[in-house]
């Protein structure tokens, strides 16, 4: 059983995988991301941990800072970043499963956002396809990223 929850402390020894050197070009670790979350001035961006039946299996942030405006001009928008998996725990669904359940996660949490966008380095096929499974559009936007060319995708909430 898949279900969400705000990173709490207690979770970093369960989200400190590490990912091999093709994952590394697409994502942060949950390392890189809590680090780069600590050093901004706002608090605009929250961390999730992907349980798989209590046991943390994955990382994602949840962020609504002014980064999101890369993708949208949608103020009532969360830019999701930084997802992973456990590498020990993938291939068993977890990430579409965590997908499909952001949208509730989000809806409960945040009332006021309408939309979730993100980046997919062009690339990355398998987390391209996942994203399709959950819901999100590629409406033909693109951008260069920090590993080439990314598909711009959202999905309304």
């Amino acid at each position: 059983m898949i279900h969400l929850e705000f990173f709490k402390p207690e979770d970093l020894s369960g989200v400190c995988y590490a990912l091999d050197e093709n994952q590394m070009k697409f994502t942060a670790t949950a390392q890189q991301a809590l680090q780069s979350i600590s050093e901004r001035d706002d608090n605009d961006a929250f961390p999730v941990t992907i349980f798989e039946n209590n046991e943390p299996a994955g990382f994602f942030v949840i962020d609504f800072g002014k980064d999101k405006f890369d993708l949208t001009d949608n103020e009532n928008s969360a830019l999701l970043r930084s997802l992973s998996v456990n590498p020990q725990m993938q291939g068993k669904g977890i990430g579409k499963a965590a997908m499909l359940k952001v949208d509730d996660f989000i809806r409960d949490r945040f009332n006021t956002c309408d939309e979730i966008v993100l980046a997919v380095n062009q690339k990355n096929d398998s987390a391209y396809h996942i994203y399709l499974q959950a819901g999100y559009v590629y409406d033909g936007k693109t951008r260069i990223g920090r590993s080439g060319p990314q598909y711009l995708m959202h999905k309304k909430l």
